[in-house]
């Protein structure tokens, strides 16, 4: 599939007369995508069951003169004052029980019956009127599910939906579900916890302490269902009226609903990427890290989540639906990009597999939250920065090859429940499922190696020279049987199977592999003051846990103590959360045949079907292939295939 450029555009900003010549303009930079509509449902429906369609109608019609295809938006991330009028108990609840009021965006709780109903007709509405519009190339649903923690909301009408969420989890006789059985589960015998009817179970938040693990957890379970369900709402009425592909855009570092369950429905992943905003706001790293990348981003943040959505696309189909143009409005500190990095993170993302980079936005807005917010514009339509670059990337284009994935020698698994097991019992403070996930996709990276990201139901790893699956507390016993056949190497995290799907931890004890003795004794979290030294070179900076049994010890602490020990013939059980210098020593250790390559500080590779990429992340030339490859720098060279 060929790679292409798009932007988001918002017509009702700006006055009609100017639409035909943004789209011109947009059309001679060479873009073919432009994403409209998802914020817009005031224009649509100005009133209950009153439809103004009429500028929406001239908006795609203008676009769709100019050669530009259209990915329109449902709007229900946005709904107006009037609809918040109509059902005031929609609004969504945080956990200190506060209700969050209008006034900017995603006000709605997914459980509420009468707002998704609003969302249904208008969504309907919508289908019917442009489903068979020529100019609709695609659909995108709502927009960035999760964004600013509403997700779990802990609303009355959210109570009395976990009820009967659980009710179905535990079923008993007629519809009353086994209370019984749930008691059993969550072991409600301690604090005399024992409920004697569904109705009497609460929402995991307000108590006086903490609340038992195994409700947080169901809570959890049952909110990101309740996204799963509302979204499939949405695509339900699309595919009726509709033959064009649908996507939704994901947002980094979001972990609080099961994107591969909401991706099971649509027909494209796209993610919306800010690298410098993230790198402040989100990446976790230390100061001196983002203080080394502030105008860059960090190296391996953008690149897992373009890993992450390509397993979460339907048959590997993943965009960025939001690429950042520049300064962003909403980060602890909003630098400007170095030079060149707009261009560098579009290729990054072609070079993951990328159908289409849609940059955010095309005028930056004089008005409203976002005046801070950069786009390909400036307020009075003059070239921003990063127009320039991008018709950079689209000349650059002309002479680049189709899309070409390839299966990457290295696999990592992610699962969006264990990260919300880590949520809820993460032993330490910021230690996290996503942490440690990362940390080793990191280690990889920095090893040169190209990585696929699976999602938890894999269980056909042929091709993979090693597979990691780290911290993935509830491991079914199917799951376990298919590392085990892996003709690759296999390498597991701490915490593996260390819960049952209900959060108690199972006997035998973990990991409890299939044909090893292996058994975690004791688990500790580590200071991150007070590292614990490997023999021979790294440490453990996170998590530890003491080891009996396995088979034989590859690693061990400076104190003796077992680290990684094999519990099957292509499978090693790390029972520590290393820093990158032990995470690239294990992986070396296990896969020897691997083709590392010691890259130096900032540098990233990458392989596709057809072409081998290097990205300079330094703010530093670096040489690579006799090549002196400059700050924020792109090196494509094509691939040595057979």
């Amino acid at each position: 599939m060929k790679r292409s450029l798009g932007v988001c555009y918002y017509p009702e900003h700006w006055p009609e007369a100017q639409w035909a010549e943004d789209a011109a303009r947009m059309a001679d930079l060479g873009l073919t995508w432009v994403r409209i509509g998802e914020f817009a449902w005031k224009r649509m429906e100005p009133v209950e069951g009153q439809y103004d369609w009429s500028w929406l109608d001239r908006a795609i019609e203008t676009l769709g003169a100019a050669g530009l295809r259209v990915v329109l938006g449902t709007p229900t991330a946005t709904p107006p004052a009037w609809v918040v009028a109509k059902h005031p108990d929609m609004l969504p609840v945080d956990v200190e029980g506060r209700v969050r009021g209008y006034g900017s965006r995603r006000h709605y709780c997914f459980s509420h019956a009468g707002y998704l109903e609003e969302c249904r007709k208008i969504v309907s509405a919508m289908a019917k009127r442009y489903g068979r519009n020529a100019h609709i190339a695609a659909w995108q649903t709502d927009n960035e599910y999760s964004c600013h923690d509403t997700v779990l909301s802990y609303s009355d009408c959210a109570r009395s939906a976990f009820r009967d969420w659980l009710r179905g989890q535990f079923p008993g006789a007629g519809n009353d579900g086994d209370i019984d059985a749930l008691n059993a589960a969550w072991g409600n015998v301690f604090w005399s916890m024992d409920y004697g009817d569904f109705d009497q179970i609460g929402l995991p938040n307000l108590t006086v302490t903490e609340t038992n693990p195994a409700h947080a957890h169901a809570f959890r379970r049952f909110a990101s269902d309740q996204v799963v369900a509302f979204n499939r709402a949405q695509v339900d009425i699309l595919r009726a009226h509709s033959d064009a592909p649908i996507a939704h855009n994901y947002m980094g570092r979001i972990t609080d609903f099961d994107h591969f369950k909401v991706g099971a429905d649509l027909d494209i992943a796209s993610w919306d990427s800010y690298p410098l905003g993230f790198l402040e706001d989100r990446s976790g790293a230390t100061d001196a890290h983002q203080r080394a990348y502030s105008r860059q981003g960090d190296p391996d943040f953008q690149a897992f989540h373009h890993d992450l959505y390509r397993a979460v696309g339907k048959d590997g189909r993943w965009w960025i639906m939001e690429q950042q143009p520049g300064p962003v409005n909403w980060a602890p500190y909003n630098p400007a990009p170095l030079p060149g990095m707009v261009r560098l993170w579009t290729w990054e993302a072609f070079a993951h597999g990328a159908e289409a980079v849609c940059y955010f936005r095309w005028r930056q807005a004089p008005f409203a939250q976002e005046q801070m917010h950069a786009g390909l514009l400036r307020p009075d339509s003059v070239e921003a920065e990063a127009f320039g670059e991008a018709a950079d990337v689209m000349a650059e284009l002309a002479d680049a090859p189709d899309v070409s994935p390839a299966q990457a020698p290295v696999a990592i698994m992610f699962d969006y429940d264990a990260d919300a097991m880590w949520t809820v019992q993460p032993h330490g403070t910021d230690l996290s499922y996503f942490g440690l996930v990362f940390d080793w996709y990191r280690a990889c990276r920095k090893l040169g190696l190209s990585v696929d990201i699976l999602p938890p139901d894999t269980r056909d790893f042929d091709g993979y020279a090693l597979v990691m699956v780290p911290g993935m507390m509830h491991m079914p016993d199917d799951l376990k049987g298919a590392l085990n056949a892996a003709a690759g190497q296999v390498i597991l995290g701490p915490r593996s199977g260390a819960r049952d799907a209900h959060f108690t931890i199972p006997t035998p004890l973990p990991p409890a592999w299939p044909g090893s003795d292996l058994v975690v004794e004791r688990v500790q979290s580590i200071r991150p003051d007070l590292p614990i030294l490997v023999e021979g070179a790294g440490a453990v900076v996170g998590y530890l846990e003491q080891l009996g049994g396995g088979e034989a010890c590859i690693l061990h602490t400076e104190g003796k103590a077992p680290l990684a020990v094999r519990c099957a013939p292509r499978v090693t059980y790390m029972a520590g959360w290393g820093d990158d210098a032990l995470h690239m020593r294990l992986i070396k250790m296990v896969a020897p045949d691997l083709a590392t390559h010691n890259l130096p500080e900032g540098l990233r590779r990458r392989e596709t079907g057809a072409e081998v990429f290097w990205f300079n992340y330094a703010d530093h030339p670096v040489e690579i292939e006799g090549e002196i490859l400059q700050p924020a720098g792109v090196l494509r060279r094509a691939a040595m295939l057979g």
